[in-house]
Parts: structure tokens; sequence; C-alpha cells
């Protein structure tokens, strides 16, 4: 590559970033680093009709949160700057009247009603409406209307728009990374409006001008925007300006079936398609983060919905996807989003974290169900983290540390039989006995009096388990007596006599 690699993520701030979006700014996060290059992030709000509020600083949050914060955006190294769009708009003006005298645009007048009654006429014949060669110079236009009766028009205030005025009978062939050739006839492609009756570009104009103004060297988006391509081509060649390099990326699936994944999906299916949880009045959207997702996690997942390395390595860093990242890589075929390999991946980082950390994190849990303890957290957190895909695992985890147990599980009391209480009783003959109150020393000597008297583990183990948890699951038993101490653990047992 000859000149540095700028790429960038350009989203409209129209309500919280879809993790098809955040999969689209981390590979353009990547590959500039790859490339020893810059991401930039870049606010497309042109369209104030649908500008939310909050939105912009959702996007920004949400990109610091994962680790992938762009080198250049609004307030932060505005090199080509303004990085808002709406603060660019006097740029767009001067870039629509150019194309209009190079012969690449003119102005369009017509009205609101008289375009639906052109698609009602149409309808009606059976054709579909296209705004285009076909029609152009049928229409109300300055193609058919002299220069200065279009001056004239536009002094009087009367609305416009400015629309490209696309080549006939051509046949583009234009290249993208990950597909490689593509082919478009001109002929079938719309006059697309580039300026609007407000005063603003739409996202055409307004993205091929501060691609080429800020030096993108790749545009890297969705899928979604592949039939853009030929016009931003037509406009970069209208404009005589090197275009960038394209590549579209494959669409992320539904779990199940095809179609893109929805906000609904992940509604019915219970997880979320937000980096971050997103409030509004109508109801709340749940996020990655809220949900307990480590921030490595959903890049490491989101990194291999349509790329891999060539090799079965699943497990990645960031730095690691930062070398190893390439867009001949890509798939060209939609990624299925699997959430429970989602849950996979988020599994493997709990177990990455510090015990240290995850105590910190599971306290305020603690503290939200009102439990005040003496025992070990720090050691409690390392005997169930295993186990846990989330934090908010924990308390299901190990609620029978701090709470005894009120019900015993019906299937596992089968395996509490008519001798039991007796050896339960002398079971805490036994425990009372012992000193040196530790998992090992207690396990040494329980089996030793087990072995000694030829009781079978069965009788004893399974109804001590059950005495202390309320049900067959849970750590190594003699961790789980270590942790509560031998006080509670003969109440427990005693309590199990009484109840059983």
């Amino acid at each position: 590559m000859s000149k540095q690699v700028r790429v960038r993520f350009a989203p409209s701030p129209t309500g919280p970033l879809h993790i098809g979006g955040v999969r689209t700014a981390l590979f353009n996060y990547l590959f500039a680093k790859k490339n020893n290059g810059v991401f930039y992030l870049r606010i497309e709000d042109t369209d104030q009709n649908r500008f939310v509020p909050g939105a912009q600083a959702y996007i920004m949050e949400a990109l610091e949160w994962l680790g992938i914060a762009p080198s250049e955006t609004v307030g932060k190294n505005e090199k080509y700057g303004p990085y808002r769009q709406s603060e660019r708009k006097e740029i767009y003006k001067q870039y629509a009247e150019q194309l209009i005298n190079s012969g690449w645009a003119y102005y369009a007048f017509d009205t609101a009603e008289a375009l639906d009654a052109h698609r009602k006429q149409h309808e009606a014949e059976g054709k579909t409406f296209i705004y285009n060669w076909h029609n152009r110079e049928k229409l109300d236009t300055s193609l058919v209307i002299s220069k200065e009766e279009t001056d004239k028009r536009i002094a009087a205030g009367e609305d416009y728009v400015i629309r490209f005025k696309t080549p006939v009978n051509e046949t583009l062939h234009l290249l993208d990374i990950i597909r490689g050739d593509i082919k478009f006839e001109t002929n079938l492609l719309d006059d697309k409006v580039l300026f609007k009756s407000d005063g603003m570009p739409t996202y055409h104009l307004a993205n091929i001008v501060d691609d080429h103004l800020m030096e993108t060297s790749h545009v890297i988006r969705g899928e979604e925007w592949l039939p853009s391509m030929p016009l931003h081509s037509l406009l970069y060649k209208a404009f005589g300006w090197d275009a960038p390099e394209f590549a579209h990326l494959p669409l992320i699936l539904k779990p199940i079936g095809n179609g893109k994944l929805s906000k609904r999906d992940g509604d019915k299916m219970g997880f979320p398609v937000f980096p971050l949880e997103w409030k509004t009045e109508e109801g709340d959207s749940s996020g990655y983060r809220e949900k307990g997702f480590f921030p490595e996690a959903v890049v490491n997942f989101l990194a291999l919905l349509g790329w891999n390395d060539g090799t079965e390595q699943e497990i990645f860093t960031l730095e690691e996807l930062c070398t190893k990242f390439d867009l001949n890589r890509v798939h060209k075929a939609g990624a299925k989003f699997d959430p429970e390999k989602n849950k996979w991946f988020n599994h493997h980082y709990l177990q990455e974290q510090s015990n240290e950390s995850l105590e910190k994190a599971f306290t305020p849990l603690l503290i939200e169900k009102g439990v005040t303890t003496t025992v070990d957290v720090l050691k409690i957190v390392s005997l169930i983290k295993e186990r846990a895909n989330f934090i908010s695992d924990f308390w299901e985890l190990s609620d029978y540390f701090f709470v005894a147990p009120t019900s015993y599980d019906e299937k596992a009391s089968k395996n509490w039989k008519e001798e039991t209480p007796n050896l339960m009783q002398q079971l805490i003959l036994v425990l009372e006995n012992i000193d040196d109150f530790n998992s090992v020393n207690i396990e040494s000597i329980v089996k030793d009096w087990m072995t000694k008297n030829e009781i079978g583990m069965g009788k004893i183990m399974q109804p001590f388990r059950l005495s202390l948890v309320g049900a067959l699951k849970g750590p190594h038993l003699f961790d789980i007596i270590e942790v509560i101490g031998k006080q509670e653990t003969i109440k427990r047992i005693e309590k199990a006599i009484s109840s059983l």
C-alpha cells in the first residue's frame, strides 16, 4: 500500500449501535492497526429528522468500552475536522454545484405530489417508476428548462433537489477486496438525490466528499451498502478523484434461518444485540456490558463472525487480532450468530479474570441480596467460577455458602435412607473432634472413619452434601465444609436429620 491506511467508522446517531455496526467498527480498527494506519470515527448526522439525542455519546462510549476507540473523532485529534457532518454542511453545497457546472448533476423541482402521481401511474400500468435516464428529460428538471428559468426559480425560493446524472449505456467493472470483480449496468441505476431542499446533503454526497477530504484509503462497510458502490464510484470519477478501495462485509444472520440479525431476534431468544444498554420511554434494550459480558469476549466473538485466520484457533487477544487480521480472509457468505458460542467466549474470559477482580464484581450482588457474611468470599469465587458463564451466575452457584438450605431437592432426598440419621449422628461426632478444620484434613479423617467402619461412600457423601447444600450440586464437598466452618456444618446436618 503506497499511501497511509486511513479507515473510518461512520454511523448515523439514530439510536443504539447494533452489533453488526460494532463488527464493522472492529474490522476497520483491526485493519488500521495491522497496517500501522489510522482508525477514525465520523458522525453522519445529515438526516436531522432521524437524529436521536444521546446516540452519539452512546456510540463513543461503546467503542471505548470495547477497547477499539478511534484515533480521531469529534473533540479528539481533529486533523480533518469537523468530524460531525452537520457542522460541515457549507462544504457540501460547493461540491454539489461543482457537479452541476461539470454536467454530472442537475436541479430537479418535482414536488412530492407530482412524483407520487408518477409512481401511481406506473403501478397502474404494471411498471416501476425509476427516476433516471429514461424519464429525467420529461420531468421538471434543469435538463429541460433554460438556465435563466432555473436561476429564477431558485432565486424565488422554490424547493429543489440536486440529482446525480447517471451515465447511459455503461457497464461498470468494480473491484471489491472481499467479493472480487462486480459488474453494474448504469441503465439500471436511478439518479440519486445528492443535495436536499433543506440545504443538507444526502448520505451519498456527504460520504464521498468527506472520505476524499479526510483521505480515506479503504471503505470497509456492511454488505447492505453494496448497491451504493456504483454511484459512489461514479461520484469519484465525476470529481476527478482517486477512489478508495472497497470491502463489503457479510451480514450477521439470525441464529435460526436466514435474514439479518435484528433486535427482535435478541428479545425472543434472550441475548443482547447492542453493546450497551439503551433506555427509552418505550422501554429498555439490554446491552452486552450490562448482561455481564467482558469486552474481550465480545470482540473475540465478533472477530470470528465472517473472518478466520485459516487455523482452528478461536481464542484471540485484541493484540493478536490486530496482527493476524486480513481482509482477504473475510468470507462473502453471511455469518450465523450463535448465542451459545457467545456465552462460551464469555466463560473463557471469565476464567482468565483474577479471583480478586471477580470477588470485587460479586460483592455488589451480595449486597443486593442483603447478605452480610464472615465466610471467605474470595475462596468461594475460586471454587465456583469454573461453572459460571457470567458473574450474575455466581449467586445461584453459591447461595448455600451464605444461607443454609430451607428445602431439599426431592430427587436427591431419595438418597436419605432409614439408616441415614444414625450415620449422620456418628459423622457429627467425627467432625466435632477435628481440630485442624481444613479441606484436606477433614476429607482424610472422614474417609478413614468410613473405611474403618466399612461404611460405603454413597451412604455418607450424598446425604452429607444434601444436608449442606440442599441438592447434589456444588464444588468439592470438603472445600464447602472448610468455607462454612465446623459449627455451621454440624448445624446443617442436625437440621437435615430433623427435616428429612
